[in-house]
């Protein structure tokens, strides 16, 4: 059993556990049930920024502790002044030390797009999501059968949650719902857990045109980001790089800075 065997045996355990505590019904009785939400498609496609979908990451199970101590609401102000396009707030407590609160309180204090990174697995998870102030969810292609992504995929837009579709590999690529708006691709690789964004750069031509395409996992160097977005990519995810920092929201201005001067020196000697 790999980890993320391990990961979704216990979701399922904790889904269960979390229907029977906070039944749909007073989800449904949440102030953000019902709120507009903010389209994290159309924010990684602004002219005006980078891409950079910023996130808060407590740990996780293959680095163990990471940035235990910041508290959301610095971290979070601190990356959408730092000019991330997007949040993406982990919620997993067992294996990443995150919590549904985390998201909330990300959404008390900024109107940028909010991802909820989770392995979702139910139809539950969803509901939750759109009660906690989420604008967009993440389906993994490795923790869900092709029927039972679909279906996720259509629930969540029915509450109008944009989806993102994590991908690994091109032995995925036939799961990919037309209904996500968003495909990402995952550098890491599942077995060995080494990185690369040579998966990206090779995933991408077979990806589909019409969607919004992000690479995620082992971006910490300016020069990828910019190499990935000359390639066609108009996200990037980045939590681990950051979080490390004393101070994230400053290492994610100063990263988004470094792109800005590469992306000018490049286009000056295109010019």
């Amino acid at each position: 059993m790999n980890i993320l065997d391990k990961i979704i045996a216990h979701k399922r355990t904790e889904v269960k556990e979390r229907k029977e505590r906070f039944p749909v019904k007073l989800l449904e009785d949440s102030i953000y049930f019902n709120t507009p939400t903010v389209s994290l498609s159309k924010y990684l496609q602004r002219e005006d920024k980078q891409g950079i979908i910023a996130e808060f990451k407590r740990k996780s199970p293959s680095k163990g502790a990471i940035n235990m101590y910041s508290k959301v609401e610095e971290v979070s102000i601190g990356y959408m002044q730092a000019g991330a396009s997007a949040l993406s707030i982990l919620t997993d407590e067992h294996f990443f030390g995150g919590k549904n609160a985390d998201l909330t309180e990300a959404r008390k204090f900024n109107y940028c797009p909010i991802l909820r990174k989770d392995f979702i697995i139910d139809e539950y998870q969803i509901v939750e999501a759109r009660s906690i102030g989420a604008d967009a969810i993440l389906l993994i292609a490795a923790c869900l059968e092709k029927a039972e992504l679909h279906r996720l995929a259509g629930f969540a837009q029915s509450l109008g949650l944009e989806v993102l579709v994590e991908l690994h590999g091109p032995y995925e690529l036939d799961k990919l719902s037309p209904l996500a708006n968003i495909v990402g691709v995952n550098n890491r690789n599942l077995q060995t857990f080494e990185v690369s964004i040579s998966h990206s750069l090779e995933l991408f031509p077979l990806l589909p045109k019409e969607m919004v395409k992000i690479s995620e996992s082992g971006l910490n160097d300016a020069q990828a980001i910019v190499e990935l977005r000359r390639a066609g990519f108009q996200g990037f995810l980045i939590g681990e790089h950051f979080m490390r920092d004393e101070d994230p929201g400053q290492h994610c201005r100063a990263f988004i800075q470094r792109i800005q001067r590469l992306e000018a020196l490049l286009d000056g000697a295109i010019a």
